[in-house]
């Protein structure tokens, strides 16, 4: 138990076990709109009802010189105007009505001043069940309750803070559900007193009070001021948590984790094209089909330099489409993208180079080592083996990540930079004339007449589309257009770019290199089929010697494919419809045994891509109160956005004449900015930053906290070094171990346990799974060292007490509150705190002792 000055009849105890009692129909807790109306009389005029502020959620209020609202913001109080408003309700009149016709949700708050008052009045209705009151609100809405509070002039200003105190804490989200079911008055006050144990002071003289705090982007839940007993974020990282869920314990049974992922999917199938039905996923779709479509046949472009034609760009789109179409209809996480990578283009090579050496026939070698590299990774799925994934914690992920992110942003300027072999920057200022029947001059071109700077304008279209795009996609956040435009365009802003830049492309007419896409659907070489035969002109012992480089690319398959999917299915996603990692591995395999015998190229997770597919089906909350911003609820999951880009992929070869006006420069812009979006949330680049900044402009990350800085500096700089050995592997020769090199990172991040405490890797990173013992001996530790700081706290406690004691009279008097004052607006401060339960309790400690 926690230290707890508070008797068992606290504020906390008690709004607590109100929340907890049974609801009826008629008080279910509803979002109030709340609004505060006071008396105003002008020269010659009858006295009127004026609206001066509202709140949905944040306070407006109607301002003097114009005929509108302010800007929502958080409205701040008095300490002072909160007490009145305690003594209003503790000596005022609380009715709860009923038997009034059937009505909706409002709150209304009164207060004004009258001259023929000698007295102030109170009143606080809750009418049962609400009732429309005609004029009484500016929208049709029904009221719930009433506060009226009038009394003579001259304490208008105090009437009024006590009614904005009154309208604040009516859109608290506990006091609202108290006051909904309250039983007496007491209980109201309880919730007032729980609000102000919750009340943060600021001090009067380091913040100016007539500046409008701005509604914040995050707010914290409030369930632990609901729920006894909850824990709140650094208090949960103090239990010892296994990383990975459910779907990563090992079943013990052959295809054990398989038959559980398919049962765990199967009844989210045909949930999974319903929701994929929605202008979010035609967005996704558009934007992910143009950013899938460039490295597919680039890659296919590549394979079939390194391969002389036996695999090119034809058998690229339709190994890619095949792959995609199957995986995206029967994977257990279709929101993972395929995709070739670079090891795999690596392992082509060699692999090419070798049979030539030796004179055997590359495509039969390549199916034999497809096919046993499916059957090994089928093996992988029979035996759990992705279980092992729950040792990727976020360390690994994110080098990983990082790695990709970056491998994309240079790639993007490495192919921007080439374009200037092709299309030459012209230095001279002269111009190529047509003299004497031929072109003369400096600046002529192969062809004679002057060319433009197509490299120039191949830049501008670069950086036009991410700068473009990168707009678009914050265009959510403008405050110019209602909300749904601003939300469809921050859907489209990629695809919404590239045309943009096809049609600024046509309309200046630089001939800038456009994508080419294979226009006939057939083998690119006329001496191969769509079928090869595993063992074909090669002999027998092929077969056999085959298994060896398989295992090397069942790794790189596993790793690649694995380590994608953990990314994909990080919490912070808040995925509702689980995962699948046996039965991702298991359709890979399968297509990549397809596309072995098909002589297609191997497809794998593409982490980039993937990364960018979720952040464009990311889904928010309705903004439906003023100044409230949107919260992140999850992912659209579905299957519809994957199926939809590969079956358009595999039919590319019948839309040449539309995809050839799409200029190169437009797509690696694309890549830029998926591969800069994608870095964002990355932890690691956050705690990069800290090494360049001073402690006072640190930002208040949770880990900083609670993680010595140096602690801090010293988990990311090994994972820098990592980062830096990872990116060193893949630009060299040895790129085909880059699997083994990221495997190995699992082992550093198991070494670091010596380095850094439980509790440090709690905030850094995850913990990783230990033995049962282990982690047994880990919530037993954890558990002392709790019960030690418990002991801590009370002596402590029991420190402070004396002291109190010592340091005051033993006839320690505290002021009661005088029986015959009935105006709030002369409440003292100290007579309220007088009556609360915190004062109570520490007035009968300190005289017990």
């Amino acid at each position: 138990m926690g230290l707890c000055l508070l008797p068992p009849g606290s504020p906390s105890q008690r709004v607590q076990f109100i929340l907890r009692t049974k609801e009826d129909e008629q008080h279910v807790p509803h979002r109030l709109f709340s609004e505060l109306a006071e008396i105003c009389v002008k020269e010659g005029q009858d006295a009127e009802w004026k609206e001066t502020a509202r709140w949905l959620k944040f306070e407006e209020d109607a301002e003097d010189g114009g005929e509108r609202w302010s800007k929502p913001y958080v409205g701040t109080l008095s300490l002072h105007s909160l007490s009145e408003l305690r003594s209003c309700i503790s000596n005022g009149t609380v009715l709860f009505m009923k038997k009034i016709p059937t009505g909706a949700e409002a709150s209304n708050v009164l207060v004004g001043e009258l001259d023929f008052l000698h007295q102030p009045i109170m009143a606080f209705v809750r009418l049962s069940p609400a009732v429309l009151l005609s004029g009484m609100t500016e929208v049709p809405i029904p009221t719930r309750f009433l506060f009226v509070l009038l009394g003579p002039e001259g304490k208008g200003h105090q009437y009024h803070e006590i009614g904005r105190s009154m309208a604040t804490i009516m859109t608290d989200e506990v006091f609202r559900d108290v006051a909904y079911k309250a039983k007496n008055g007491a209980d109201l006050v309880a919730g007032v007193d729980e609000f102000l144990d919750q009340v943060t002071v600021l001090p009067p003289g380091e913040w100016d009070p007539s500046i409008r705090i701005e509604p914040p982007k995050n707010v914290p839940s409030q369930e632990k001021r609901k729920m006894p007993g909850a824990l709140d974020d650094s208090a949960s990282h103090s239990t010892l948590e296994k990383h990975g869920g459910p779907e990563l314990q090992r079943t013990g049974r052959l295809f054990g984790g398989l038959t559980l992922d398919v049962k765990r999917k199967a009844p989210w199938f045909w949930s999974d094209f319903r929701d994929g039905l929605s202008l979010q996923c035609l967005a996704s779709f558009l934007f992910l089909y143009c950013a899938c479509m460039s490295p597919v046949i680039t890659f296919g472009g590549l394979l079939g330099e390194a391969t002389n034609g036996h695999i090119s760009a034809m058998e690229s789109l339709l190994g890619a489409s095949m792959a995609g179409v199957v995986y995206s209809l029967f994977a257990g996480q279709p929101l993972t993208i395929l995709g070739s990578t670079g090891p795999v283009l690596v392992f082509e090579k060699i692999l090419y180079k070798f049979c030539k050496e030796y004179t055997l026939s590359y495509l039969s070698l390549r199916a034999c080592i497809g096919l046993w590299t499916a059957f090994l990774c089928i093996v992988l799925v029979a035996t759990d083996a992705s279980c092992l994934v729950c040792y990727v914690t976020r360390f690994t992920e994110e080098a990983f990540a990082s790695l990709i992110c970056i491998i994309f942003i240079y790639e993007a300027l490495e192919k921007l930079s080439h374009l200037r072999d092709t299309y030459p920057v012209h230095t001279h200022s002269k111009l190529c004339r047509y003299l004497h029947g031929e072109f003369q001059g400096p600046a002529c071109g192969r062809d004679g007449p002057y060319t433009p700077d197509v490299f120039f304008w191949c830049c501008i279209l670069f950086f036009a589309t991410f700068a473009l795009s990168s707009f678009l996609k914050k265009f959510k956040t403008s405050r110019y257009f209602p909300t749904r435009v601003r939300s469809t365009v921050s859907d489209f802003a990629v695809f919404l770019t590239i045309v943009i830049m096809v049609l600024l492309d046509f309309v200046v007419g630089i001939p800038s290199p456009k994508l080419h896409v294979p226009h006939a659907f057939k083998p690119t070489r006329d001496d191969r089929g769509w079928f090869i035969n595993p063992i074909g002109p090669n002999p027998w012992w092929t077969v056999l010697a085959a298994l060896v480089p398989a295992l090397l690319c069942t790794i790189l398959i596993f790793m690649d494919q694995q380590i994608s999917a953990v990314i994909v299915n990080r919490k912070e996603h808040k995925l509702k419809k689980g995962c699948g990692y046996h039965l991702d591995l298991f359709m890979v395999a399968v297509m990549l045994g397809v596309c072995s015998v098909m002589g297609l190229p191997w497809f794998v997770a593409a982490t980039v891509l993937s990364i960018t597919h979720v952040n464009s089906l990311k889904v928010e909350s309705d903004c439906s109160a003023p100044g409230e911003q949107p919260k992140f609820l999850g992912i659209r999951e579905q299957r519809v956005t994957g199926l939809l880009i590969f079956a358009l992929m595999g039919c590319s070869v019948f839309f040449t004449s539309v995809l050839k006006f799409i200029p190169m420069p437009v797509l690696y812009g694309v890549f830029l900015y998926m591969g800069v979006s994608s870095l964002r949330g990355i932890q690691f680049f956050d705690r990069l930053k800290l090494f360049w900044m001073p402690a006072k402009h640190q930002p208040d990350f949770i880990y900083l906290r609670h993680v010595p800085l140096r602690k801090v500096h010293f988990f990311t700089a090994i994972q820098l070094i990592c980062l830096v050995l990872l990116w060193t592997i893949k630009v060299s020769r040895a790129a085909i171990i880059f699997p083994l090199m990221v495997l190995a990172l699992v082992f550093v991040r198991k070494a670091m346990d010596l380095c850094f405490s439980k509790r440090e890797l709690s905030f850094l990173d995850d913990l990783m799974p230990e033995r049962k013992k282990k982690l047994d001996d880990g919530r037993n530790e954890a558990g002392e060292e709790e019960e030690e700081s418990q002991k801590a706290m009370e002596a402590a406690a029991a420190a402070s007490s004396v002291q109190l004691s010592v340091g005051q009279t033993s006839d320690l008097e505290i002021p009661k509150q005088s029986g015959d004052r009935t105006d709030p607006s002369e409440i003292i401060i100290l007579d309220e705190m007088s009556q609360t339960p915190v004062w109570k309790a520490l007035t009968l400690k300190t005289e017990t002792l």
